[in-house]
């Protein structure tokens, strides 16, 4: 008689070796991007080292690809940005461990920053969670008075997202390293966030 962990062994290593060559996959196609390329399938699949038809068993086509990276980014920034303690301490001191902790995000994914996956997410790319820590977080900090009244939360959200960006692109075109353009994107998003006197 056939036990049923005779039966089930089979299937659980199809689902786990499946699994796995998934991971393959993505962290192959995240490493190109990263390196600012347009990859294939087949490049994606070599740097995978599997065949090209096990990646389009799992990915009929490019654009699932390319959308399977965008979740897989999203998640990990949210999860990222999500373990921040943001009310603890000053509104400003929060806001220098937030870009300090989005600022490791990108410099570890520069495929963040691939204009690839930005078609690939589209134009009403989602930055809720992005948002959704560093909302509440600029407003704390304008009841407390430590971040400026003068513009919106909204824009001051956008404007920092921005700046990520561009640190980001100034790396990626060798205008400043890792180092110099994350110490730029903290010191700009202090400088605009804050309620601080501002030199003329």
């Amino acid at each position: 008689m056939t036990t049923v962990s005779k039966l089930g062994e089979p299937v659980r290593k199809r689902r786990g070796d499946a699994e796995r060559n998934v991971e393959r996959i993505l962290d192959a196609a995240v490493d190109l991007l990263g390196q600012g390329g347009s990859p294939s399938i087949g490049e994606v699949a070599r740097a995978a080292g599997v065949a090209r038809q096990t990646v389009y068993a799992h990915f009929p086509h490019r654009e699932a690809l390319m959308a399977a990276v965008v979740d897989l980014l999203s998640r990990t920034t949210t999860e990222v940005l999500a373990s921040l303690d943001l009310r603890e301490g000053g509104a400003l001191a929060a806001l220098d461990r937030w870009v300090a902790a989005a600022w490791d995000v990108i410099d570890r994914y520069p495929a963040l920053l691939n204009p690839d996956l930005a078609a690939a997410a589209g134009p009403d790319a989602d930055h809720a969670p992005i948002v959704a820590s560093l909302r509440p977080l600029l407003r704390r900090g304008q009841r407390a008075g430590e971040i400026t009244r003068e513009l919106e939360v909204d824009w001051l959200v956008d404007a920092v997202i921005a700046l990520g960006h561009l640190a980001g692109q100034q790396v990626s075109s060798g205008q400043r390293t890792p180092a110099e353009a994350g110490a730029a994107f903290r010191a700009s998003a202090r400088r605009l966030c804050s309620a601080g006197p501002r030199s003329r």
